[in-house]
């Protein structure tokens, strides 16, 4: 949860540039950026994700169907870890100590918890490339779309930066 509230302390253009545009702001004041049309595109990209999540996760590890709690768990923590480090446009220290930090919670999970985590699984070469495929397959394409986004219909204060 740190990582995603981290976000907050994100800008977009300084203080010298926002004071000297303030319109940049006023789409904002209008309303435009929490729409019925937004809601449904991160609702479309929450089941793009998950369901590339869970299919991959029993596709890749079909013959060890028993592990797909901790694959699928691994690959969702760290898809929310990377969509939120790909979100950042101005990197604060408090950032990523907290993706950092998420991390180090994860990964001593995996020790505390040992009936849901088997830890050698978890050590082999077979889940680290299978559990990183999984992870680019679910955040990679999104990634694309949004620099081609980005390109082709930058926002306002990317054209002052």
């Amino acid at each position: 949860m740190a990582p995603v509230f981290s976000l907050v302390l994100d800008r977009d253009v300084s203080d010298e540039i926002a004071m000297l545009y303030p319109e940049l702001y006023a789409e904002l004041t209008k309303g435009r950026a929490l729409s019925l049309k937004t809601f449904f595109i991160w609702l479309l990209i929450s089941i793009y994700q998950g369901g590339a999540l869970m299919m991959l996760a029993v596709w890749l590890f079909d013959t060890d169907f028993i592990h797909v709690v901790s694959i699928s768990f691994t690959g969702l923590v760290l898809n929310e870890l990377l969509m939120v480090a790909l979100e950042i446009r101005t990197w604060h220290r408090w950032m990523i100590w907290s993706i950092l930090g998420s991390l180090a919670i994860y990964v001593a999970s995996i020790w505390v918890l040992p009936a849901y985590f088997d830890v050698m699984f978890i050590l082999s070469a077979a889940f680290v490339w299978k559990t990183v495929v999984i992870t680019a397959v679910s955040a990679v394409p999104l990634y694309i779309i949004k620099v081609i986004r980005r390109i082709y219909a930058p926002p306002a204060y990317a054209k002052l930066t």
